[in-house]
């Protein structure tokens, strides 16, 4: 089972819903408030208008520190599963040889002891791995939502002045975005906000 191969992409996606990520309803508001009567630019004295920043997943995968070792620890966690479930699988194959070497040689109650052991074997081979590959998902949904955390708590501060309406997630495989004005990039601020903090002294 490769887990590995899409925490991250699925982490992206979590990430997806982070605080002030614009929904469907949100969008068609969104519409709504641009296509309504149009408002006095800010400081006009003519009304308010709103400000929307957006980040880059795909950077922000590549370049945070906490992402990239959480990557480096669900390999090694998923290494070190294949190698456990290999090792019993060995010694599993190595008992099934031994039955077949043995042949016609066993008896009806060898027979029917070796092939309740196999049963038992089949059924503790799948036990083991769906505890395995439990403790592996359990730990990858534990970092998504620490990710998600860190990077929510994270905004909530910088926006405090900066009066962002809505801070807007995307990634270039699943964006609705079709035009974006870089003025409004946070992506390194974010990028090197949160790295900052996790190199911090704990």
């Amino acid at each position: 089972m490769k887990y590995t191969s899409t925490i991250l992409s699925v982490a992206a996606l979590a990430l997806a819903g982070v605080v002030f990520l614009v929904q469907n309803r949100e969008i068609a508001q969104l519409k709504r408030q641009v296509d309504g009567p149009k408002q006095a630019p800010v400081g006009s004295g003519g009304g308010m208008t709103f400000k929307i920043a957006y980040f880059d997943l795909d950077t922000l995968q590549a370049r945070y520190e906490f992402m990239k070792d959480v990557k480096n620890q669900a390999i090694d966690r998923e290494n070190a599963m294949n190698q456990d479930l290999a090792s019993l699988d060995r010694k599993n194959q190595q008992q099934i040889e031994a039955w077949r070497q043995k042949g016609n040689a066993m008896t009806q109650a060898e027979a029917e002891d070796a092939n309740k052991k196999y049963q038992d074997m089949q059924q503790e081979f799948a036990s083991h791995k769906q505890e395995l590959e439990q403790k592996l998902y359990k730990f990858e949904e534990d970092k998504r939502n620490e990710i998600r955390k860190k990077i929510e708590d994270f905004i909530k501060d910088y926006n405090r002045g900066k009066s962002f309406a809505y801070i807007i997630a995307y990634d270039n495989a699943n964006s609705i975005i079709y035009n974006k004005d870089t003025l409004y990039n946070i992506t390194n601020d974010l990028v090197d906000g949160l790295n900052a903090d996790y190199k911090k002294p704990k």
